[in-house]
């Protein structure tokens, strides 16, 4: 499942990267501009579009994670830092037994090529607080590759329409209790055009969120 908003420049990079092996791919678009569509079509006659009309990227996890018909479903982002080839890791993880897995840019094989200093240590913290506030053990708390398990989704129930939504999940997830696992991941440049990503912003949308999950004692586990 692949978000997207004007890739059109990246989505032959990206799509090519997926193994051919993938039974369904669906891409959920925010009203892009360009051709991004277009050339999604082309490249792959078999995918499935939805077009979700309420911006941002939280909306399109939601639209996307509920579409999707498979039993295993990973989310990669569209421009090109994420590699389609690890792909079989998070489908392993989830046939061995996780609910969840989650990418890591830190560990053995990992890392990234757009890591500044000011997201490093914004990510170390946010994982921390995850950990100490709901017992979330995840090494790399704001990195949106991830796998999910389709029978668990209704645990996750997301309602956040921003970047902050990779916290979200991970905090639901660990209040559900569900098994997780992590898979090494190298994070690389956006190949084509501009992140909408911006540290401080989205920084403080992601520490809105855990207060609000803390205060609001969000629990799934008897649903």
């Amino acid at each position: 499942m692949i978000p997207t908003l004007n890739e059109a420049g990246n989505l032959p990079y990206v799509l090519n990267t997926i193994p051919s092996w993938v039974d369904e791919v669906v891409i959920v678009d925010g009203q892009s501009a360009d051709d991004t569509l277009r050339v999604a079509r082309v490249l792959r006659p078999d995918v499935r579009v939805i077009e979700e009309p309420t911006p941002g990227k939280g909306a399109a996890m939601r639209a996307g994670l509920e579409a999707a018909k498979g039993d295993f479903i990973v989310a990669l982002d569209a421009d090109g830092s994420m590699d389609g080839a690890a792909i079989p890791a998070f489908y392993e993880a989830l046939r061995n037994g996780a609910d969840y897995v989650k990418g890591t840019r830190f560990g053995p094989g990992a890392g990234s090529a757009d890591f500044t200093r000011f997201r490093r240590m914004g990510d170390h913290g946010i994982s921390f607080l995850i950990r100490i506030l709901f017992g979330g053990r995840y090494s790399d708390a704001t990195y949106g590759y991830i796998g999910v398990r389709k029978n668990v989704i209704n645990k996750i129930d997301i309602d956040s329409a921003g970047f902050e939504v990779e916290t979200l999940i991970g905090i639901r997830v660990a209040r559900a209790k569900l098994k997780t696992a992590e898979v090494p991941c190298f994070e690389a440049r956006r190949i084509h055009g501009s992140s909408n990503l911006h540290a401080l912003r989205d920084g403080l949308r992601i520490f809105r969120t855990i207060v609000r999950e803390r205060l609001q004692g969000y629990d799934r586990d008897d649903e």
